[in-house]
């Protein structure tokens, strides 16, 4: 009886790791379309620094998926990380990694946010993303860069447009649970 439904669990998991690891199509085109995507963030977008930034997005994406030793979809990628087989790769990795990089060509157009998904959805891992936005606009109308999603391959969409994920600034993430670690802590003083 168990011996069915075990099987059946391990094909539900193999197919969803499987559909995780899937890359949208790719026709050559990639950067050119980000490019355009970050430029209609504004019309005082500079046009070569969102050239730019979608030119290192792609070059850095696949620099680092080189040096995370990406050879598996991320949830396999991720238990590797943790078990010490993988020197990097995990999604606040990514986050991190490309947002330090693109934080370093000093954009005066553009500005990095760092968002993460599912921080209060028990049954989901957290989930990490680096965001462009025009200056001075909020994350909310930027465009989400997450090479995680497709292990290496740089998945980026309109924030608003990326329905996966419910994205949250980090900042009120982090500061959500350094508020509970605090109540945590606090001594009983009950009667």
């Amino acid at each position: 009886m168990f011996r069915p439904f075990t099987l059946v669990l391990t094909l539900l998991c193999a197919l969803l790791l499987a559909g995780c690891a899937t890359p949208p199509p790719s026709d050559g085109q990639d950067v050119q379309r980000l490019a355009a995507e970050i430029r209609n963030l504004g019309p005082d977008v500079d046009p070569s620094e969102a050239d730019r930034a979608a030119r290192i997005a792609y070059s850095y994406t696949a620099q680092l998926a080189q040096a995370y030793q990406i050879t598996d979809p991320p949830l396999i990628h991720n238990a590797k990380v943790n078990k010490g087989l993988r020197p990097r790769g995990l999604c606040w990795h990514w986050a991190e990694d490309i947002e330090r990089r693109l934080q370093q060509e000093n954009f005066q157009t553009l500005t990095m946010h760092r968002a993460i998904a599912n921080a209060d959805n028990p049954f989901r891992i957290d989930h990490s993303t680096a965001i462009v936005s025009r200056r001075g606009d909020s994350m909310n109308d930027g465009v989400v860069l997450d090479p995680w999603r497709y292990g290496g391959v740089l998945f980026w969409s309109p924030l608003v447009e990326d329905t996966r994920y419910e994205w949250v600034p980090r900042e009120v993430v982090l500061e959500k649970r350094r508020q509970e670690q605090v109540t945590r802590l606090k001594p009983y003083t009950g009667g």
